[in-house]
């Protein structure tokens, strides 16, 4: 059988689009949380096997979520300026297509967890779930921004129960904070489609909270460090913990410079440049246990 090799490359750079590939800010708001678990749970000391399933995990379950969100939308995604061009709004992209990726994308993550401990492999059921069933919340709940805040947080528990075997209250109070940050930066993403999403219907934080959209903004990105500065003190982490968190806040307020008169793409550049605030706050952990990390790392190597 002779195949075409520019027909299956064309092939292939549709589903790079599709699972957004090419657009890796959702696989770094989706690392950032799992990353501060994986080494708080450890103590700074993370299993490296456990490391590297849960980041092929991240690129593989957001490139599975982007998919079936494209299916839920693809009645919508036409209508919306920003969107209309994907390949399923395009047509470029079957239906039947969508559900296979999703389906060997789900798969391949689910083939990964397997080599982890029971605990996880439960909660990786959630997981699919959340992801799965996150695009159809926008039909009807007022702020999908917050099923989306538990689905791209659910890697905390999961990483906690790699790596302990159990999920203490510090994980889910992590996930809490996951949660309001994602609100946060989500209504910055979702101020980008407003006007488009009220002639379609679609529901969002950005139409839900109107006028007073920013200051919600400004009140989740303070629950979500206020609630990480509890876990600290709970946790006894030290000063350079708390310069991550301070550094946060910093990058929250430059975020309110970008989003107080709601431009179209200034919001869409504070939602991107939301991954320096997952990224400091990593930074502060990574800086507090690099002791025992650096210890690990010469026993690794």
């Amino acid at each position: 059988m002779k195949i075409d090799f520019i027909k299956l490359k064309q092939k292939l750079d549709l589903y790079e689009r599709l699972m957004r590939l090419d657009k890796p800010i959702g696989i770094l708001l989706l690392a950032w949380p799992t990353l501060w678990a994986l080494w708080i749970s450890s103590a700074g000391q993370p299993n490296w096997l456990i490391l590297w399933i849960f980041m092929l995990g991240t690129v593989l379950m957001r490139s599975a979520g982007c998919v079936i969100n494209d299916y839920a939308d693809r009645d919508f995604d036409p209508h919306v300026e920003r969107t209309r061009n994907r390949p399923m709004a395009a047509g470029l992209v079957s239906k039947k297509e969508a559900l296979v990726l999703f389906s060997a994308l789900s798969i391949c993550a689910f083939l990964m967890i397997l080599r982890l401990n029971k605990l996880t492999i439960m909660l990786s059921f959630a997981a699919l779930f959340l992801a799965a069933s996150y695009p159809f919340t926008k039909r009807f709940f007022a702020i999908p921004q917050a099923y989306l805040g538990i689905a791209f947080g659910f890697g905390i528990p999961m990483a906690f129960a790699a790596q302990t075997g159990a999920v203490p209250t510090v994980a889910w109070l992590m996930l809490l904070a996951n949660i309001f940050w994602a609100v946060a930066y989500d209504t910055e993403y979702a101020m980008v489609d407003r006007d488009d999403d009220l002639k379609i219907g679609i529901r969002t934080s950005a139409i839900t909270f109107g006028q007073y959209d920013i200051l919600v903004v400004l009140a989740c990105y303070g629950m979500s460090l206020a609630i990480l500065a509890g876990v600290g003190a709970a946790l006894k982490l030290g000063l350079y913990y708390y310069l991550g968190l301070a550094v946060a806040l910093g990058i929250a307020t430059y975020h309110y410079s970008l989003i107080r008169g709601r431009d179209r793409d200034k919001c869409f550049k504070a939602f991107i440049h939301n991954n320096w605030f997952g990224a400091v706050i990593f930074g502060g952990i990574l800086l507090h246990y690099w002791p025992a990390t650096s210890l690990s790392l010469r026993a690794f190597f």
